[in-house]
């Protein structure tokens, strides 16, 4: 997927191109403004470009893309344009989908793309070593607990399930991407591939993690953290997670503490002076609502059937709380007891 990433093409392509091991290598572009277009054309005329006319987000701009690829293929590789490949690194992945057939995606180990050797050692904040949920929802990784970054001593090397797995490099099945209607398109962007990864679960299929494979990833390319936009999209969609995925007899309280939770973390932005990212929250919020008519629609369509004991990288407490107030920084922190 490309946006305006002309600079991430002429760097990452070329090892995309030599390291896909006799993949098709396509390129979905959103409408592009600058000229990636143009350097497609001059320097990568092998590569297979589908040009969106607008902007359609990445959710959507997915959704389309590969909508045009029905039927061509068994698996699709979802891999933003920021990402570094390496020797080897997709062979690990499609051979565990493979020997596993209840397997519908898996994501490899994403550290840190940097030129600074000490940095690339630290797992990348969007995917890391696999990912994982608390009970209410919360997206944490091995290697990454809400700001706090691990380096990587092979301590996550081990092949599993998890709750979910990186939209930044993901290898999924045609089949089961289809069947569930890819990405869900009002997300635009963040979240999503979460999403999808609980609606496979729901759906009786698997996610795992493969630490056999290595991509770097500089992460933020397109919208930095620090964008209120990015807090808006995360507060909006981690509300439409929840209220999508939860199981019946769990969603109450869930739904409840993340609403209180949002908003202390509204007040505490307010206190720190970040004033539009408590206004992105609110109105986050305010069109969740609006929204909620949509949301109740899409949740009958996939109806939750797992409980959070019933799913694999589940963490059975809060995050929130194992974070801030015990001061768990590092998943080896946690409690394994409460790990599913």
């Amino acid at each position: 997927m490309n946006w305006n990433g002309a600079l991430f093409l002429r760097q990452f392509l070329p090892a995309v191109v030599a390291h896909s091991n006799g993949a098709q290598v396509v390129v979905t572009d959103n409408a592009s403004t600058d000229e990636s277009l143009a350097l497609l054309a001059a320097e990568f005329p092998a590569v297979e470009v589908i040009r969106h006319a607008t902007n359609l987000g990445f959710c959507e701009g997915y959704n389309q893309g590969l909508k045009q690829l029905t039927a061509r293929f068994r698996y699709y590789v979802l891999l933003n344009s920021d990402v570094e490949v390496t020797s080897g690194w997709l062979l690990p992945l499609r051979q565990l989908l493979e020997e596993r057939p209840k397997v519908a995606a898996v994501q490899p180990k994403i550290r840190q793309y940097s030129s600074d050797p000490a940095q690339r050692e630290l797992f990348e904040y969007a995917g890391a070593g696999g990912g994982y949920l608390d009970r209410l929802g919360y997206p944490f990784c091995r290697g990454r607990l809400f700001d706090t970054i691990e380096a990587d001593h092979g301590q996550y090397d081990d092949p599993r399930p998890v709750a979910w797995a990186t939209g930044a490099c993901l290898l999924v099945r045609a089949e089961a991407w289809h069947t569930l209607g890819g990405l869900e398109t009002r997300f635009f962007a963040h979240m999503e591939e979460i999403d999808l990864c609980w609606r496979l679960w729901n759906a009786g299929h698997e996610i795992w993690y493969h630490g056999g494979s290595t991509v770097y990833h500089v992460g933020g390319g397109t919208l930095h953290k620090s964008n209120p936009r990015k807090t808006y999209l995360n507060f909006r969609n981690g509300l439409a997670l929840v209220y999508k995925n939860t199981a019946a007899p769990e969603l109450p309280g869930a739904m409840g503490v993340r609403l209180v939770l949002d908003w202390v973390a509204a007040l505490r932005l307010l206190l720190q002076g970040e004033t539009a990212d408590t206004k992105a929250i609110l109105r986050a919020h305010l069109d969740f609502y609006r929204g909620l008519s949509y949301w109740k629609q899409v949740r009958q369509q996939h109806p939750p059937r797992l409980l959070a004991s019933e799913r694999p990288g589940v963490y059975q407490g809060s995050l929130v709380w194992a974070y801030f107030a015990k001061g768990q920084r590092k998943f080896s922190d946690l409690k394994a007891t409460l790990l599913r």
